[in-house]
């Protein structure tokens, strides 16, 4: 039918007949051309081409030291019986923690470091939330010590949760800070706020840490965010991979970012540990993808992706978590 019709649109217009010739040409040219390396119109150009050519954005990251880290202990935790947490210090520190600190006093806190005085001490951290917590407790920790330590409300307070969802207290938060004030002139960032569910009899989810925020010295603050590598990553476990960023009002919104040296001196990605690109399975992954925060590819192939091989989100920009040259096939 379809013939019958073209044929006779070329009997009452050749003009029709030399137009889809003309069209079918310059298609085929474009083509050929983009096999060859010329440049051709966006609109020739099929949607994987065009996500092959654009380069992704380079973010440009900060390297510091963090001498602070704090993971959740061994054993069970509820409000009642209390919970444990690991402190890692590079320097002799104090471990703060505030049980049931409203969310309120902790946001203003936090957004008064950025505006007015630094927080770097417990006094400090005290007075920025008006006392607005039911329990608080203190440890002493040495650079060389990274026992366990466990802290719990007095059962006298009889306090067996925090109310049903939406909650207005945060179970428990954690705060580092430096012990020596010689060490806070060695180190950029000066305390870590770690905030902490503790299940209770009206919400059982698990303990785990919700959010942690890196304060320093100048008044930024950063929060961690884990990076995510491949299930079947080879090497020794070590400490998670983490990303931080910073916001000048909501501590969860608009991330500036920077690289943590710790985590990057703890687990040597150059050596090779068995993290290989999920593209090529040769070079070692080097690559961040943002915002899904995916590390799986190598450099060269980061060039060939605008989607993240792992969750296909869009990539908007990348860092590389060890500056080395590329290393050409």
């Amino acid at each position: 039918m379809a013939a019958v019709f073209l044929v006779t649109l070329y009997e009452y217009s050749p003009l029709f007949y030399i137009s889809v010739v003309s069209l079918c040409f310059v298609v085929t040219a474009a083509v050929v051309l983009g096999w060859f390396g010329f440049d051709v119109p966006a609109i020739l150009r099929s949607s994987d081409e065009t996500e092959s050519i654009l380069p992704t954005p380079e973010k440009q990251m900060v390297q510091v030291t963090n001498p602070f880290a704090l993971v959740m202990g061994y054993g069970t935790a509820s409000v009642t019986d209390g919970a444990s947490v690991r402190p890692f210090c590079l320097e002799p520190c104090i471990l703060s923690c505030f049980w049931g600190c409203e969310v309120i006093a902790v946001q203003g806190a936090l957004q008064s470091h950025q505006h007015g005085p630094r927080l770097s001490t417990p006094q400090h951290f005290q007075e920025a939330f008006h006392l607005r917590y039911h329990h608080s407790q203190s440890f002493h920790v040495s650079s060389d010590n990274n026992e366990e330590h466990h802290t719990q409300i007095p059962a006298e307070q009889g306090i067996p949760d925090f109310g049903l969802l939406p909650r207005a207290h945060y179970p428990l938060v954690a705060v580092l800070t430096l012990a020596e004030p010689e060490a806070q002139d060695m180190y950029n960032i000066v305390a870590s706020v770690t905030v902490i569910h503790v299940p209770d009899d009206k919400y059982s989810l698990s303990a785990r840490i919700l959010f942690q925020y890196l304060l320093t010295s100048q008044g930024n603050m950063f929060e961690l965010k884990p990076l995510f590598m491949s299930a079947d990553s080879g090497g020794a476990p070590g400490p998670p991979d983490t990303e931080q960023s910073t916001s000048p009002n909501q501590p969860t919104e608009e991330a500036h970012r920077l690289e943590q040296s710790s985590v990057l001196e703890d687990e040597d990605w150059s050596e090779g540990t068995g993290r290989d690109c999920v593209v090529c399975q040769n070079a070692a992954v080097n690559r961040v993808l943002l915002p899904c925060r995916h590390a799986c590819v190598c450099d060269r192939c980061m060039s060939h992706f605008q989607h993240c091989p792992i969750c296909r989100a869009f990539v908007l920009e990348s860092f590389a978590l060890t500056q080395e040259p590329v290393v050409e096939w």
